[in-house]
């Protein structure tokens, strides 16, 4: 019963640092762009290597 008293702060407190590092990257623009990674594996770039 004692370890309850322990581990419900320890969850809530990482928790609350989740949801603090969700907030964070929402606002220095890390959602902005979901399709431009994706699309920019697909793409090659050995072909910009051999033009040099």
């Amino acid at each position: 019963m004692t370890a309850l008293f322990f581990l419900i702060p320890i969850a809530l407190g990482l928790g609350a640092l989740g949801l603090a590092a969700f907030f964070w990257a929402l606002r220095s623009g890390q959602f902005e762009d979901p399709d431009g990674a994706a699309e920019r594996i697909l793409l090659d770039d050995d072909l910009e290597e051999t033009d040099r």
